[in-house]
Formats: structure tokens, sequence, C-alpha cells
């Protein structure tokens, strides 16, 4: 590590995950690490625990026994064993202070706390250890979240700091942040991985609670000043997979096409991967039909997309 990253090393993020040997996010072998807190609530939203920047209480009721054990090590009293139903209750109206006493009080793993503060030393430390790999695979990092931009400060010196130790660096991101945030972030930023989740502004707040004036205004800015930008794309079935749709992206792309620095599109299919989730925080999952789509209906997007000469590539996790 150079003494070039000193003058940083206090800086502080709050995160609620961190994912080595990620092969999605970026090229090459990558460390993807999730920022907590988020402007959108998208209503496929994968990563529920990652919404607010507040401790969150996981539990899995399929593993608990309403033993009560993490209820008397609880000091702000999250805990219960209902007198009605003698089984464990969460009390989501109480803030989790993230001491951890009650995980480590249950013998069964089925209490979980999500989110923790880590100085951009620490993280870089976690970071430094794959560098092989990296090397190895054209890899990097890969900041994610949540909404990595709702930390801009947290994100510079992060990005700052593995670019001095020439580590390869990406962000994925909504997209939804002041401008000035993201041109921040962009100076140490090698690759933008930047959502489209509709271009009808109406239609986007229904989906995910904001408009999307200020998301597109952002990306054009990035591609308009070189930033290195790929398109990634939510899909879901018979919610933003239509032909119209599909075109209407497009169209607001094509004019992008011969920028070097416009790196394709990534269609993200429809996945459940995070529905358990919802159950373990006492959230109710948004959405109640299947919008998954099948093999022929992303070979058919590809089709569409293919018509305006523009790099596709589907990402199956």
């Amino acid at each position: 590590m150079s003494n070039g990253n000193l003058g940083i090393m206090e800086r502080k993020a709050r995160i609620f995950n961190i994912q080595k040997y990620n092969m999605y996010d970026g090229d090459g072998i990558r460390t993807l690490i999730f920022f907590q807190g988020c402007p959108l609530r998208c209503k496929w939203c994968a990563n529920p625990e990652g919404l607010i920047k507040q401790h969150r209480v996981m539990l899995k009721t399929n593993l608990c026994v309403n033993c009560g054990d993490c209820v008397p090590v609880c000091p702000v009293g999250i805990h219960s064993i209902s007198k009605e139903t003698l089984k464990h209750e969460v009390n989501r109206g109480i803030e989790c202070i993230g001491c951890g006493k009650c995980e480590d009080a249950c013998l069964k793993s089925a209490l979980s706390i999500v989110g923790e503060t880590k100085t951009i030393s620490e993280l870089l430390e976690i970071i430094e250890e794959d560098r092989t790999f990296y090397e190895m695979s054209g890899g990097g990092v890969t900041l994610g979240g949540g909404e990595v931009l709702m930390q801009p400060e947290a994100a510079c010196s992060l990005l700052m700091a593995c670019q001095q130790e020439g580590i390869n660096t990406a962000i994925e991101t909504c997209g939804y942040a002041k401008l000035e945030s993201v041109l921040k972030v962009a100076e140490f930023t090698d690759l933008f991985l930047f959502d489209i989740k509709h271009m009808d502004s109406d239609t986007h707040l229904e989906l995910t609670g904001v408009r999307n004036e200020q998301i597109l205004e952002n990306l054009k800015e990035l591609l308009r000043l070189k930033y290195n930008v790929k398109i990634r794309m939510p899909l879901l079935k018979g919610v933003n997979d239509s032909k119209e749709d599909i075109e209407k992206t497009m169209e607001f792309l094509s004019p992008y096409k011969d920028y070097k620095n416009f790196r394709g599109v990534d269609l993200l299919p429809y996945h459940k991967m995070g529905v358990n989730k919802y159950n373990q925080l006492n959230m109710e999952y948004p959405i109640k039909d299947d919008p998954s789509l099948k093999d022929e209906d992303l070979d058919r997007i590809e089709g569409w997309i293919s018509k305006y000469d523009l790099k596709v590539e589907v990402i199956r996790h």
C-alpha cells in the first residue's frame, strides 16, 4: 500500500456485503463491495437489506427454534417471544444498534445483523487480497449496493485508493444522484455499469419510486464527457420487455453507439434470488406474479437490439 493513500484512510463507508470472485459486474474476476442505502424502491429489488443505512435484523424463521436466547442479550429490546404464539418476534419499530449479541447467542444461526462501517483502509486490505486474480483475469473492484452514489465521498476515497494501487475500478449505479456527485466519482472510475430501467418517466416512477429525468441527464453527460459506460437493463416480463419499450431505449442510446466509451448493453433477466430476504426482514415482496423471461423471450429482445447495431449480452446469474 503506497503512502499516497494515508490522507484518505480515515474516511468510512457503510456497507452490507462483500462478494469475492464476482464474474458478472465488470471485466474479469472482481471483488464487489455493497454500499448501504438506496434512493430507489424498485419492485424487483434483490437486496432489500441494503435499502436503508441502518443496521437490519434478518431472521430465518425456518431455522429459528423459538428458544428465546436472543431476548435477554439485546440491549434495546428488539427480540421477544410472543405470549400468544410462543414464537420469536422482531420489533421492526426499534432501531438495531448492530452490537451482534443476538447473532452470537443464536445457536441455530437463524439471526444475522446486516450493515457495518468500515474504513477505506480496511476495505482496501480486503480488496488487495485478490490482486493476483485481478491481474490474471483483467478484473478489479466494483462498488455496488444499494446505491454507491449515496455515499460519494467514501466511494471517491475507495476508488482513488484502488487506482493508486493499480486496481481497475467500476461502479454499478441506478444513476439517480446530483450530477456533481456523479462527476466526482467518475474521476476515479474506469467503468460505469449504468441502469436503464424504463424510458417512460411515469412508469419509472411507478416501478422505482422516482422519475428518470435526472438519471438520463447524468447518463448523457457521462457519455458526452467520454467516461466508459455500459448500459444495464433489468428485464421483467410484461413490465419493460415489449418491443416498444426496447426500441425507445435503443433510440435513446443510438446516438452514442460509435462512441469509444460506450461499451454496449447488458440484459439482466429477472431472478428470484432476493425473495427470501423479504421474509427475513418481515417485508412483503412487491411482485405477485412471476415476471421471469424464457430463453426465447431473451432471444427475441436480442434480435430487436441487434437491428440498432449495438453490442448486447445477456447476463445470467
